[in-house]
């Protein structure tokens, strides 16, 4: 049976980026078809490959091989002649520059713009940055730390629990969403280039990038000139908006307009609770929200977990198990959806791959190769070049 093509079949990526931000980009790129080659520096490479430990090989952490499946690697030195000339080599044949190396080093190296423009005007050069470079952050390091700390991002869970202390969100949310940005980036520049024939330089700073994100709705009464409130999306902080307690554990459960409310007070087998004289009508339900969600955490533990789920299924009201996170991989929706697949890798053996949890109806994502040794495929890569993927 002949193979359908991929979504980006015969897209080729130079991939000059490390960690998380450029490489989620590029992994990305590569679920869809397209053709990545993964540049690493000789020795450690990609600093990420040593972020956890390996099952057989140093340098394959689990987080590092859940960003680069379906690349080839190749280890240049760019600042030796012989493996500039290797480089410039894959991006005369490249659709789509993707690098995250900043602009003064980039410009030493000569793979700044320009330079990569004049042997291949078409390129898309895709400049994955810490801040935008017209502003005077422009040449500081940005890691995702950092970037929750500028955001304010780093300020939401003292809103929430009144500790003062600032903390960062427990996730590299900031160098994924950036990812993501660069990922839709990229495409958007691939149709342009189809339309035009034109190439272009974009630039996606994580800084500006995360800014947008967290700012959609937490940039709340700072909106409006003069400002009608602070900033912060009141449900989002609200301290008592939190998992409630069960029998046996804790569950999730959102209410999102009044009738909710009453629905969710009938599965709590407490009907009247809202009879009470300032909780009789939604306008006074309203103002008087923290009442009601402490009041759910009062009666919740009554029930176990899966039977206040199946009640408030049942009631229509959305709610899920918290469940820990050595647990989500036994989720049966997961499972039954094929989110986790087993492979096994020429190296290390046996791991499970998360799927691309997007789905095409005309033409779907194959089975990539696995993630890669560093350097794996420099020897064809240096013979061959792209036709190296024809192997």
């Amino acid at each position: 049976m002949q193979r359908s093509p991929t979504m980006l079949e015969g897209i080729r990526v130079v991939d000059l980026t490390t960690v998380v931000f450029g490489p989620y980009a590029t992994q990305i790129l590569a679920d869809l078809g397209a053709d990545v080659v993964k540049v690493e520096a000789p020795g450690a490479g990609d600093a990420f490959r040593w972020s956890g430990k390996a099952a057989a090989t140093p340098g394959m952490a689990p987080a590092w091989m859940a960003l680069n499946r379906g690349k080839k690697s190749i280890a240049l030195d760019l600042k030796a002649e012989e493996d500039r000339a290797v480089m410039l080599d894959l991006l005369r044949g490249a659709d789509v520059f993707v690098v995250n190396v900043r602009g003064k080093a980039l410009e030493r190296i000569g793979l700044d713009y320009d330079n990569v423009r004049a042997i291949n005007p078409s390129i898309i050069y895709v400049h994955c940055v810490g801040f935008g470079q017209d502003g005077p952050y422009a040449d500081l390091q940005a890691y995702d730390d950092v970037i929750q700390a500028a955001t304010g991002t780093a300020t939401l869970l003292p809103r929430v629990d009144g500790n003062a202390r600032p903390r960062y969100l427990p996730s590299l949310i900031a160098d994924k969403v950036a990812g993501l940005h660069a990922a839709y980036a990229a495409l958007a520049a691939i149709v342009h280039r189809q339309r035009t024939g034109e190439g272009q330089r974009v630039e996606v700073p994580m800084f500006e990038v995360f800014s947008s994100f967290m700012l959609l709705e937490h940039l709340g009464g700072l909106t409006f000139d003069p400002p009608n409130g602070p900033a912060g999306y009141h449900r989002q902080i609200d301290p008592d908006r939190q998992p409630f307690p069960t029998a046996d554990g804790h569950i999730s459960i959102v209410l999102y307009d009044d009738a909710s409310w009453e629905r969710l007070f009938a599965v709590l087998e407490q009907p009247d609770f809202l009879l009470a004289e300032h909780l009789a009508t939604p306008k006074l339900r309203l103002q008087n929200l923290a009442e009601l969600y402490r009041a759910v955490a009062r009666f919740s533990p009554a029930f176990t977990t899966q039977e206040l789920l199946r009640r408030c299924h049942a009631a229509q009201i959305p709610a899920q198990a918290v469940r820990d996170l050595d647990d989500v991989m036994s989720d049966p929706h997961l499972a039954a959806t094929g989110f986790f697949r087993r492979r096994l890798h020429p190296s290390e053996g046996a791991y499970f791959e998360q799927s691309s949890p997007v789905r095409f109806g005309a033409r779907g994502a194959q089975e990539g190769i696995p993630p890669p040794l560093h350097g794996e495929h420099g020897a064809a890569l240096r013979e061959h070049g792209w036709s190296a993927f024809e192997d």
